[in-house]
């Protein structure tokens, strides 16, 4: 297991690398100069060019992806070019509220996914299997930033059940012990707020874990369609166990395997898939500050935050197959 998993974080440098270099190279290539965004359209050639040259981007593009790499892996992900701010600084006070929102998108997605395939792998060519995976289908192929505006206008501008965008009324104030506000606010036992807060949060997670749902649902319902002809579950029957035990304890855990690779891959998606969801709903998360440094020309955000997501989701895709072995004991990984 050990050697397993040095195996796997030394195949992650390349990659990780292979993803800088990318990025680095679509930012820089990308037309715009952020010295002119920062200076405005009408400044004069002298004051552009004596801002690249303190930016260091009159340097060689080589030279500067050198001392970014550098630099990040000593830590340093470079300063804010609008903000003047260190980006680890602006991410680490975003990052709590993308993980907030796509942990509890994550959990819903997969609760709603599992009952959903099992009940339509179980229940098979039924009125039930024939709507949850149309359903699934219509979750798959609708547009997180479409629906997210229709939750919007139905439940927030028409009934004015739910708030249309932040994490919390504005009348509330809790300390940012953890940054996540369930649970900072509980810990301050202010209810009121642990109840505001999940407002906030139904509507653009309900919208960010529709796909992962649609996903894990059909995922579930073909692998356990595939387990229940399996010979094991035919004795587990013979044997006189009852169709729950034969359903939870014999199938669902073999069925699980793949299901699994799904949920982890899921929720780095998540991490990424977060933007649309977080500008339409103006989540104060990393997505919606990524797509600002976007359109503000802020090279050390875009690239620092994409090699932060990119190496979360490496991390994710190693424990998912530690998973494995928790899982079913019988795989052993090589």
């Amino acid at each position: 297991m050990i050697s397993y998993i040095i195996k796997r974080l030394l195949w992650a440098i390349p990659t990780l690398l292979g993803v800088s270099v990318l990025v680095f190279s679509m930012v820089h290539l990308a037309p715009g100069d952020p010295a002119l965004v920062m200076l405005g359209e009408h400044a004069n050639k002298e004051a552009v060019d004596a801002l690249r040259e303190q930016m260091g981007l009159n340097k060689p593009l080589l030279e500067q992806y050198y001392f970014f790499i550098t630099s990040a892996v000593q830590g340093d992900f470079g300063t804010s070019i609008i903000s003047g701010e260190p980006v680890i600084s602006e991410f680490a006070d975003r990052f709590p509220a993308t993980v907030e929102l796509s942990l509890v998108a994550l959990t819903f997605a997969t609760i709603a996914g599992l009952f959903a395939g099992i009940v339509s792998a179980v229940k098979r060519y039924s009125w039930f299997d024939y709507i949850s995976m149309s359903t699934a289908l219509a979750g798959v192929s609708m547009p997180v930033f479409w629906l997210g505006l229709m939750l919007i206008y139905f439940f927030s501008v028409n009934l004015g059940w739910l708030p249309v965008s932040g994490r919390l009324g504005y009348e509330f104030d809790i300390d940012h012990v953890t940054g996540f506000y369930l649970i900072d606010s509980l810990l301050m036992k202010d209810y009121a707020a642990f109840w505001d807060t999940c407002k906030h949060l139904l509507l653009p997670a309900f919208a960010l874990g529709t796909i992962p749902m649609a996903i894990i649902a059909r995922m579930t319902r073909a692998s356990m369609i595939e387990v229940m002809k399996e010979d094991y579950v035919r004795t587990a029957k013979a044997k006189g166990c009852t169709k729950a035990q034969v359903i939870l304890i014999h199938a669902l855990k073999n069925a699980l395997m793949p299901v699994i690779t799904v949920i982890g891959l899921m929720l780095g998606t998540l991490f990424a898939g977060a933007i649309l969801t977080e500008t339409t709903f103006s989540w104060p998360g990393i997505g919606k500050w990524l797509v600002n440094a976007v359109n503000q020309r802020d090279f050390p955000i875009i690239q620092s935050t994409t090699l932060i997501i990119a190496t979360v989701f490496v991390v994710i895709n190693i424990i998912v197959d530690l998973l494995y072995a928790v899982v079913n004991p019988k795989v052993r990984l090589s």
